[in-house]
């Protein structure tokens, strides 16, 4: 390891340095963020003899007008076990009685070796401080008492022998206990918190208190509200273990409170969130394809050139490309497309009529892409129209008949919330993504036409009882369809996989 180094020595200078003593495996400058040399590096020789070589012969030396240790690499944990068994030979006693002495203490020192002085602290009354010093001649003679004395009790006294400290020493040792039991308290408490959401306005902190009091003993509990009074819709709840507030989640999240599904989970900082939800955007999501052995419906990715939100047919099964890196979502194409066009994240297509027209437009598209009116055999049994009976016109290869759709109403008008809730509880994850979905993309679409399928294909990718939560409040959605709106003209500009993460889905 060396230490000391000018911040103008880079890996190469170090290199060229340290090779004349032996064949180096591995040469490093630690550098900071901006790229700025720390003043210290590492050096990994193919053997100790070569290693125990360039430090005899460089170790304070000068390199760039500045002297610079050279030594052996140690392990925090081997440091902090060499610290530990520093030399020292002033020994720190306290816990004293009022009526010990220096006597006393010489006394009861001077069997582990010669002592050079003892003292007990006084105040300027002259009475004892309860503590006091001991001096050793020999280091190993003062290590001997400290482990001999250490705890022992005298005059009903347990003492406390250790070594003399610095101030600063004394200072430092205290802050890292401080700061690390203000952690632990922190973790403690962040367990035990739980952020509640979807509450309905008349919820008060006493009703939220009675709500989750089963599971546990609540130290707080607290509704948030605006200035004037009126309640957010969210609040927290505070258990005294994370024991009690683990079976709260587990019992109340999805509950039906007032004809509301809460939301209930830990509840995190925004940092911490944001980390998260940069770690699952950064993972590879497979697409969910329905087994079948007939053609399948070759959907646009999102942000293709020159497409709108239209659905096309094509004539042959799409292609698939690899998975792009930090985008977790894989990209289909139809034929005739090329590929590295937009990306984007995950987005919802809604099942639509036929002949039924999207902002956007029909006809022919850039690149010789046709709309077909006709649609193959497997998509008579996949899509889920609005609307009662639907009879698709008969084209080549489609036999006609009737086909009995989902049907999700009479218009293209959200299912009430308490009906959709109960239809969801009876569905398979899959539905329930696109009944939400179906009852979703209307409403964003009414905020963003053009990028309704990103945007609802991002907000799916929440809490099913956030969804619900947008779903019914006009004000919430707009929040989140604005946060996604940045979202995507971030990602356009670029950056991608950071800016996905940048949206508080949680």
């Amino acid at each position: 390891m060396l230490q000391n180094l000018d911040l103008a020595i880079d890996h190469k200078a170090l290199h060229d340095t340290f090779s004349t003593f032996g064949n180096i495996v591995s040469c490093k400058v630690a550098v900071d963020a901006s790229g700025q040399s720390k003043g210290y590096g590492f050096v990994q020789y193919a053997d100790e003899e070569s290693a125990q070589k360039a430090i005899e012969k460089l170790n304070g030396m000068l390199l760039n007008d500045k002297q610079v240790y050279v030594g052996p690499f140690l392990r925090r944990q081997e440091r902090d076990s060499s610290a530990n068994k520093t030399k020292f030979t002033n020994v720190y006693v306290k816990n004293l009685g009022e009526s010990t002495t220096d006597d006393d203490l010489k006394k009861a020192f001077s069997e582990y070796g010669k002592i050079t002085s003892a003292v007990v602290m006084k105040d300027g009354e002259g009475k004892s401080k309860g503590f006091g010093f001991v001096n050793f001649e020999n280091a190993d003679d003062a290590a001997r008492a400290v482990e001999a004395l250490n705890g022992h009790k005298f005059d009903d006294k347990e003492w406390y022998v250790g070594r003399a400290q610095k101030k600063s020493e004394r200072e430092t040792e205290l802050r890292v206990r401080y700061e690390q039991n203000l952690k632990e308290a922190a973790e403690k408490f962040q367990s035990s918190n739980l952020y509640v959401k979807n509450l309905d306005p008349s919820i008060s902190d006493e009703k939220l208190k009675e709500i989750f009091s089963p599971f546990g003993t609540v130290t707080s509990c607290k509704v948030m509200r605006d200035p004037s009074g009126i309640s957010k819709g969210s609040g927290f709840v505070a258990f005294s273990t994370p024991e009690e507030a683990t079976e709260a989640m587990s019992q109340l999240s999805g509950k039906m409170v007032e004809s509301k599904p809460l939301y209930v989970a830990i509840a995190q900082k925004k940092e911490d969130r944001r980390v998260r939800l940069q770690a699952q955007f950064s993972q590879p999501r497979p697409v969910a394809m329905p087994p079948s052995a007939g053609p399948r419906m070759p959907m646009f990715p999102p942000g293709g050139p020159g497409i709108g939100q239209q659905m096309f047919y094509g004539q042959a099964p799409p292609t698939m490309i690899p998975p792009q890196p930090g985008y977790g979502y894989q990209q289909q194409l139809v034929p005739g497309m090329r590929p590295g066009g937009g990306h984007g994240p995950n987005y919802f297509m809604p099942m639509v009529q036929p002949h039924q027209q999207r902002p956007g437009g029909g006809g022919r598209r850039p690149g010789g892409i046709q709309q077909f009116q006709q649609q193959p055999p497997m998509m008579q049994h996949q899509m889920h129209p609005r609307g009662r009976n639907i009879r698709y016109s008969q084209g080549r290869g489609v036999s006609g008949g009737d086909v009995p759709p989902y049907d999700m109403g009479n218009n293209n008008m959200p299912l009430p919330i308490g009906t959709l809730a109960s239809n969801l509880a009876n569905a398979s994850p899959e539905q329930q993504r696109t009944m939400l979905g179906e009852n979703l993309y209307p409403l964003v679409e009414k905020l963003e036409a053009e990028s309704a399928a990103k945007v609802t294909g991002m907000l799916l990718e929440m809490d099913q009882t956030e969804v619900l939560h947008l779903l019914e409040s006009p004000e919430a959605l707009e929040a989140k369809v604005a946060e996604a709106m940045d979202v995507l003209r971030s990602v356009a500009a670029g950056g991608a996989a950071e800016q996905l993460a940048s949206l508080n889905l949680s």
